[in-house]
């Protein structure tokens, strides 16, 4: 392997859960999508000889070089993780990262800043991955984040296709029967995924049987939801969302601003809607029909939400490695 010294640029999407959060963890079946209107781009560029590499991240409030960090820091964990694999030494270059993506709101963006990062750094070193080894090498970037991770970011963020993920097995590219909008609500409220699903393992320790129950109520929605989308029934997920979201409130992991957003979807005209991820913060996401963008984005606004992002889910390329 030899490095070509150009530069070289790659990015990756942001994601929404669409169903499944919180059981997938424990080996329930969860959907998610490519949220691509919001993403983080990095670019690799040479360096004089000497120079190392040096990390620089604006929006993180990121600049140093690459010798001088802390292995256990994300960003120089995944441009590590990316030479260790390449077998490489580390170049004398410059990474810069940029990213729309905001931060602990449960939109992937670590997950995409890694992606992207690894994806980058080893084009740059000559040595371009299959999609499954890149989903394989940010998913232990995601343990620094979120302590246990299921899988599904890394995979839905790696393949930028919307996915049915089960844990322990391979991964399915949903085929999208028709396509449908999603308006994506952020309560502006950061929301730490490691602390939620340790909220949630020891709410189950204490009561197993219940919360077992729960998860298999999750899976089943999933399962369900799984089928009406490959099917073409966008109609039939709208009430899916609403039953998926009811359970996560048993789980505990809700809000009263995710509570709000939600109700004010739906009463804005919304076929279906469910806070999406950890929760306890961070977004919600509502099915919406086209001739009802709007009304629902302005009731969502005044109910609170810093920003609505409005994206449209369609039918995954197959083809893709």
């Amino acid at each position: 392997m030899s490095m070509n010294c150009a530069t070289r640029s790659a990015s990756a999407p942001g994601k929404v859960i669409l169903f499944g959060e919180h059981a997938v963890v424990y080996g329930q079946p969860a959907i998610a999508v490519p949220v691509t209107q919001v993403k983080a781009s990095v670019t690799v560029a040479p360096a004089p000889p000497g120079s190392g590499l040096t990390i620089v991240a604006s929006d993180l409030g990121a600049d140093y070089r690459l010798d001088a960090a802390p292995p256990d820091e994300p960003l120089t964990a995944a441009a590590r993780l990316a030479l260790s694999h390449c077998s490489a030494p580390e170049p004398d270059a410059t990474l810069t990262l940029r990213s729309t993506i905001p931060i602990a709101s449960g939109l992937g963006s670590g997950t995409a800043v890694s992606t992207a990062l690894i994806r980058a750094l080893a084009e740059f070193l000559g040595c371009p991955m299959e999609t499954a080894e890149l989903s394989a090498l940010v998913f232990e970037i995601e343990k620094i984040h979120h302590g246990t991770p299921s899988g599904i970011d890394n995979t839905v963020v790696a393949y930028a296709q919307p996915v049915y993920f089960r844990r322990g097995h391979p991964v399915e590219r949903l085929a999208v029967g028709a396509p449908f909008t999603l308006l994506i609500g952020d309560t502006g409220i950061r929301s730490s995924t490691r602390e939620a699903v340790e909220q949630v393992r020891e709410s189950r320790r204490r009561d197993p049987a219940r919360y077992d129950a729960l998860f298999d109520q999750i899976g089943d929605v999933a399962s369900e939801a799984r089928r009406a989308i490959e099917a073409g029934r966008v109609d039939a997920l709208g009430p899916l969302m609403d039953e998926n979201h009811e359970l996560l409130i048993e789980l505990g992991v809700s809000s009263p601003e995710l509570d709000e957003l939600v109700e004010s979807a739906r009463f804005g005209g919304a076929m279906g809607s469910k806070l999406s991820g950890a929760g306890r913060g961070g977004n919600m996401v509502a099915l919406v029909e086209e001739d009802c963008v709007e009304e629902v984005a302005e009731e969502l606004r005044e109910a609170g939400a810093v920003r609505v992002i409005v994206t449209t889910i369609t039918t995954a390329d197959t083809t893709a490695d």
